[in-house]
């Protein structure tokens, strides 16, 4: 009872949250300043469980709250003990819930909306009644869990090319409102890394770029989106990972970078993220030597979550961990001491534990045993209310199940989406001045390779849209399998050839292009994921970057090579042995 008398309070002292539209606040509603003394009595007012509880963040299968499919009914079953995610908020009295394309939570938006609905009638119907901040690993481009209708923006590599943070922050504003009908209040974005190695596995097309100073006015620029739209921002992946040859879902990566190196190349965005005044801030799952010789990944490090975001950058924020379980933070020490530890040095909120069980009854156990204090984990909860506060969830944590549709993927968003990618495309050769496409002559022309899975599965095939798209625009495109191009290429004005990721040395893309230019039609080479592609690849007529291979940027890389638009895109990153940074051609 004084736990609902508590949070009636804490309600009370968050004032009603602005519109998009009022003066007062030209990046939208800020979610005012929490009352703290009212919400330290919320938390002071909790039981242990109910405390340990709002410091994870898990996943729930199933579309419903309430009637999962059976077969995410058993998936709950078999890896919670639970039948439904309602069960699950109840069970663990969870502070957030994140969700999954893989967990079959992102259908459509008003089953979104239903969902998150009926996570938050759990939540206030269970231990303290304190709203559940609801997640979701929504970059757009590489990485983007949500699918049409929303909206999709071009990823962060896309926008560093744009090179405006007017584009990144409506970009963000955009994106944000749109979580927020859907009853999502965190997003896992923006990426802060700053990518300087052609070979990174993990981020590549998920950075901004390589210049520190342009990637944190892009950071800076969308959380301010974000958050004005009623979002709390996350920055990651803290202290940096932009870096490393291994990826951290399956490995442990070393960053070498002396300290020197941190402060100049990975520090200024996440600078730049705390200076904004982001909510939260990520951590990665890698070892950094130069900052904390123990061999400790980050996550679980307190010189670098404590004595360097805290201290050093002033971070005031919630602290995140990357998920848990990937194998990066679970080498070492195992599934029971990783959430523990990660508290130790410092963190807020414990993301998707492999075993929840297993990790809520650690931390209530080192709590009990005195390795944790009681005080430090009311520090934590108190970070996470306060967030809560801030994005409105006292005030009403419910999505408008009938106004959702109206809210998200609108034309309006929609036309934004194609302002912003049309600054994206880069031209990087044009030696005979093949290109623009002379639409009005109604080129015939071949469009073929790869077609990678769309990130969210309800864009693509890459290959066939870019074809649309060109014949929108007045030509005669058809896309072919590459199996089936080589042979039909003769008599076509031009074919263009999309690639994913070209590896070093041989390989079917390099023997596909090859085969290409060697039928004498023009080849126009398309990049639409790294725009490394062009130096591991024979010279082409011409070469285009995407950064990325969803509807939005397909359309956008039409329009450039029909001359429907300009090229304005510059390298946020240089092509080693081919493009310095910032090159791009104009017409």
């Amino acid at each position: 009872m004084a736990a609902a008398t508590a949070a009636g309070a804490a309600t009370a002292a968050v004032g009603s949250r602005r519109t998009p539209d009022d003066p007062r606040s030209p990046e939208g509603p800020p979610g005012g300043r929490p009352d703290r003394e009212r919400l330290r009595a919320l938390v002071a007012s909790m039981g242990l469980p109910e405390l340990v509880g709002q410091l994870f963040v898990s996943r729930a299968y199933g579309h419903s709250a309430t009637d999962p499919d059976p077969a995410d009914a058993e998936l709950n079953r078999a890896q919670f003990g639970v039948r439904t995610a309602a069960e699950l908020v109840a069970r663990y009295h969870l502070g957030g819930v994140v969700y999954f394309a893989w967990a079959h939570n992102t259908r459509s938006p008003r089953q979104i909306a239903a969902l998150s609905n009926g996570l938050q009638r759990a939540a206030a119907g269970s231990g303290a009644g304190v709203p559940l901040l609801l997640s979701v690993d929504q970059e757009h481009g590489a990485v983007a869990r949500i699918g049409r209708p929303a909206t999709l923006f071009p990823g962060a590599m896309a926008l560093g090319a744009g090179g405006s943070p007017v584009g990144a922050r409506r970009a963000a504003r955009v994106a944000g409102s749109e979580l927020a009908a859907l009853g999502i209040r965190q997003d896992y974005a923006p990426v802060a890394d700053v990518n300087v190695n052609p070979a990174n596995p993990v981020i590549g097309v998920r950075s901004f770029g390589s210049d520190p100073r342009a990637v944190a006015e892009l950071v800076s620029a969308q959380v301010r989106g974000y958050q004005g739209a009623g979002v709390a921002a996350t920055a990651k992946h803290f202290p940096g990972h932009g870096d490393t040859e291994t990826d951290s879902h399956v490995g442990l990566p070393v960053m070498r970078h002396s300290r020197a190196q941190w402060e100049e190349l990975d520090e200024p965005p996440f600078r730049a993220a705390v200076r904004a005044g982001v909510d939260v801030v990520m951590t990665a799952h890698i070892v950094f030597p130069a900052l904390d010789p123990s061999g400790d990944p980050a996550t679980l490090s307190r010189p670098i979550v404590t004595g360097l975001l805290r201290e050093r950058l002033g971070f005031r924020g919630v602290v995140v961990t990357d998920a848990l379980d990937m194998a990066g933070v679970r080498q070492k020490y195992g599934d029971e001491r990783v959430p523990v530890l990660a508290l130790k040095a410092g963190c807020d909120q414990l993301l998707n534990a492999p075993d929840l069980g297993l990790a809520y009854r650690s931390v209530l156990a080192a709590v009990g045993s005195g390795e944790l204090t009681r005080e430090r984990v009311e520090e934590s909860v108190l970070r996470i209310l306060e967030v809560k506060a801030r994005r409105g969830l006292f005030d009403d944590p419910y999505a408008d199940e009938e106004r959702v549709d109206a809210a998200v993927g609108t034309g309006k968003h929609l036309e934004a989406a194609d302002a912003v990618a049309a600054g994206t495309t880069t031209l990087l050769a044009n030696p005979r001045g093949l290109l623009p496409l002379d639409a009005s002559a109604r080129p015939r022309l071949l469009v073929t390779g790869a077609d990678p899975a769309s990130p969210t599965g309800t864009t693509g095939p890459s290959t066939a849209v870019l074809a649309r798209e060109l014949t929108a625009l007045g030509c005669r495109a058809r896309a072919l399998a590459p199996e089936r191009a080589v042979a039909a290429a003769p008599g076509h004005a031009a074919v263009l050839v999309c690639t994913y990721n070209v590896p070093e040395g041989a390989g079917p893309q390099r023997t596909l292009v090859a085969d290409l230019i060697a039928t004498g039609v023009p080849v126009v080479l398309v990049a639409v994921r790294n725009p490394y592609d062009p130096a591991r690849l024979p010279d082409c007529a011409a070469e285009v970057a995407t950064y990325g291979w969803t509807d939005v940027e397909m359309r956008a890389a039409a329009r450039v090579l029909t001359g429907a638009r300009r090229p304005a895109g510059r390298l946020p990153v240089p092509v080693p042995g081919r493009y310095p940074l910032g090159h791009g051609l104009a017409y």
